[in-house]
């Protein structure tokens, strides 16, 4: 072998070129909008109304402004704030994403010490007695001996080509996978704390309404009866307001067990056991509905949702998977010392010039025939890249749904809420006139009834559109991301594009 041929491989063997594709992000036809048509007016009044103090509160939708890192605080409810903190601090599957967390980064540091020579040290002390009819293998003929043996042994493998490069890039994109997973659980875990707590609030709500609405119901009942014994109202009468009273009562039980329900759920995402629930309760007029919701550009939304990320590392580790696949079909290369050492027959000879021996050795393997094993996972790989990346696109066009659905939800939370107060406040107004036409003996006490019902479910209506409103504010800041990218974590792994 020439020197010049000397040179060349072993300039190889230190700067191989790694195989298979560099990755970079798949090319995506972005829309320049989430949603068809215009921005919904979250704030508008009727068309052709003027505002009241009895109007939905005002919500405006700010585009191309970032979602704050504690989006829940815009709620303005230090409960929830407090529920959210305890949450975040002790749900167990938070806790078992960052234990996931450290167990991928740590393979990945694991994976780095590939770069590295392998050093090994033996140390073997024996005692050992031959046959005496077989020959004796140390000098003084001795049948019975001590023998001691250390030796460091050396290996390295080259990267020659970039098998090691690319199994780390699979490594620390496994690790960053793992780290929008769980920024992904903290995102999903604050969001369902958030429509726990308005959803309990809600069922209270309309707790207190249906309560009210028996009280109201008792009361007529009562003044029904006295207006019975003096033949001003029919039996008939009575027995109806006495059906509609227990047909309110009734609802009361489903109620209470939603409740319960719900209360459970959200001691269980703060890390809590339905026993240990304390007097902290959530009320529907202590959580304020955001003024000003903000809306990410589309083509950012790809940066900020951790679902998607974490498909793009999934990708990335797919795309390195290739590179390892490729580079399994050509030689693998090892170098070292294969063994350095001294055997002796006592401590004190050891490492003597009469005790020592060494060993060099270089090691290159070439697959030939294999029954087209490396062939087929190469394949394999490369499918799996497809998969991946297809997957990688799915996850951004959910992720474009999402927003566009919370837009459109909102949308129709607004209108529904302006309904349903225009429908309350109609019914309790129909009610009263009920009520006064039968005291004045110019009504009846069916029409009375009629009013009551109507007045009964637009109320609970009322509860439920202001309910769902919240509810779909807190889905926007989902669909967006939820603000995670702003806290810092300088132990991540970037993914390079």
């Amino acid at each position: 072998m020439t020197k010049t041929t000397t040179l060349l491989l072993a300039c190889g063997l230190l700067a191989g070129c790694a195989v298979g594709p560099d990755y970079q992000r798949p090319p995506l036809a972005l829309p320049d909008r989430f949603a068809p048509g215009t921005l919904p007016a979250l704030a508008a009044p009727a068309p052709g109304a003027t505002p009241t103090a009895d109007d939905p509160p005002p919500q405006r939708l700010v585009p191309a402004t970032d979602v704050p890192a504690e989006w829940w605080r815009t709620f303005h409810s230090p409960a929830l704030d407090e529920w959210v903190g305890a949450a975040l601090a002790h749900n167990p599957n938070v806790e078992a994403a960052e234990a996931a967390l450290r167990v991928a980064r740590e393979n990945a540091a694991a994976e780095n010490g590939a770069f590295w020579p392998s050093v090994a040290l033996n140390f073997q002390p024996t005692r050992q007695k031959v046959s005496q009819d077989v020959a004796s293998p140390v000098a003084n003929n001795a049948t019975l001996f001590n023998l001691h043996t250390a030796q460091v042994t050396v290996s390295y493998a080259p990267d020659v080509f970039g098998a090691t490069r690319r199994s780390v890039e699979a490594a620390n994109a496994q690790s960053e996978q793992q780290r929008f997973q769980l920024e992904a659980s903290k995102l999903a875990l604050t969001s369902n704390v958030v429509v726990a707590a308005i959803t309990e609030a809600s069922l209270r709500a309309q707790l207190a309404a249906t309560h009210e609405i028996i009280e109201e119901q008792a009361a007529v009942l009562r003044s029904y009866q006295r207006q019975q014994a003096l033949g001003q109202v029919s039996a008939a009468d009575v027995d109806a307001q006495v059906a509609n009273l227990a047909a309110s009562e009734a609802t009361l039980p489903p109620l209470d067990k939603q409740l319960a329900a719900q209360r459970n759920q959200l001691l269980a995402m703060a890390g809590r056991y339905p026993a240990d629930d304390g007097p902290q309760h959530f009320e529907l007029d202590a959580i304020a509905l955001p003024a000003e919701l903000p809306l990410v550009l589309p083509a950012s939304l790809v940066e900020h949702r951790p679902d998607v990320k974490a498909a793009e590392a999934q990708l990335q580790a797919a795309s390195a998977g290739i590179g390892v696949a490729v580079a399994a079909r050509l030689p693998n290369v090892l170098l070292g010392v294969n063994a350095y050492g001294s055997s002796a027959y006592s401590l004190g000879q050891l490492f003597t010039s009469s005790t020592t021996f060494w060993t060099l050795a270089a090691n290159v393997t070439q697959p030939l025939i294999d029954g087209g094993t490396l062939k087929h996972r190469e394949a394999a790989a490369r499918a799996t890249f497809d998969q991946s990346a297809a997957q990688y696109r799915a996850t951004v066009l959910q992720a474009f749904q999402d927003v566009a659905n919370a837009l459109q939800a909102l949308d129709a939370d607004t209108r529904i809420l302006r309904t349903a107060a225009t429908a309350d406040r109609t019914a309790a107004k129909s009610l009263q006139r009920s009520r006064d036409q039968l005291r004045l003996g110019d009504g009846s006490a069916l029409a009375v009834l009629q009013a009551q019902q109507a007045a009964q479910q637009a109320r609970l209506n009322l509860v439920q559109a202001r309910a769902a409103r919240l509810a779909d504010t807190a889905a926007l800041f989902l669909a967006l991301g939820g603000g995670w990218w702003h806290v810092a974590d300088g132990d991540a792994v970037a993914v390079t594009h």
